[in-house]
């Protein structure tokens, strides 16, 4: 069982690894595994009222994103969450945590000003992969996108890709914006034969523009549907 369990995480962390750049860091924490304590500082982020299952989870996503500032060559710092609950990285880092019930991800770039494709964003979701209840597609997916993920061979398990996918875009924008929006904020576009996926802004959100988009990818295996976004600074003309 223990190997299994191994096994498995060596396969996420493939998948995951193939969906980013080389100076991007991550790290994969099963939940269900021994884990360290969070910090002191971070447990205080949870309701006292949260569940064991809250707790588990939390916990891994925490372990992961220590262990992808320990593969930055940087100190291991609690990772707090503002009042916006999304996770404070330490001056000079820019990272993104995601976890299910089955596995914690975290990745993490250094963010060097003199570097010209300086990473400005990043964003990960995964997701357990089943099926998106058909309840919930007219709430998550746009009409354009409905249809897309009806003419799949699996239009469930595609509308769940939608909906990480978006996840995974909001968060990569919104350590830039600092800007909430909706998921009728952004329209995806696909490229099945390639793994990626673009998600164009339906309105300004600025330093965004609409018509603007940011560039991900994509995995499926491993019980996972796994989503990847980057947003990097352009070279100046």
């Amino acid at each position: 069982m223990i190997l299994d369990t191994l096994n498995q995480d060596k396969e996420r962390w493939g998948l995951a690894r193939s969906l980013f750049a080389d100076d991007i860091a991550l790290a994969v924490c099963d939940p269900l595994s021994d884990l360290p304590a969070p910090l002191t500082e971070e447990s205080a982020c949870l309701s006292p009222n949260a569940v064991e299952k809250r707790r588990r989870e939390f916990a891994a996503g925490r372990a992961a994103a220590h262990d992808a500032l320990t593969a930055l060559g940087e100190p291991v710092v609690p990772i707090l969450a503002g009042e916006d609950r999304a996770p404070i990285w330490p001056l000079g880092v820019t990272g993104s945590i995601s976890h299910t019930k089955s596995c914690a991800m975290a990745v993490a770039a250094l963010q060097d000003p003199t570097t010209a494709n300086m990473v400005l964003g990043l964003g990960i979701d995964i997701e357990e992969d089943t099926p998106l209840a058909k309840v919930l597609w007219r709430a998550i997916c746009t009409p354009q996108e409905q249809e897309w993920a009806r003419t799949q061979a699996n239009p469930g398990q595609m509308a769940k890709l939608v909906f990480s996918a978006k996840e995974a875009a909001y968060k990569c924008q919104y350590a830039t914006s600092r800007r909430y929006y909706g998921f009728d904020g952004m329209e995806l576009e696909f490229d099945v034969e390639n793994g990626s996926f673009r998600a164009y802004f339906c309105a300004d959100q600025p330093p965004f523009r609409s018509g603007d988009f940011i560039a991900g990818r994509y995995a499926i295996g491993a019980g996972l549907i796994l989503t990847a976004a980057e947003n990097r600074q352009k070279p100046q003309c």
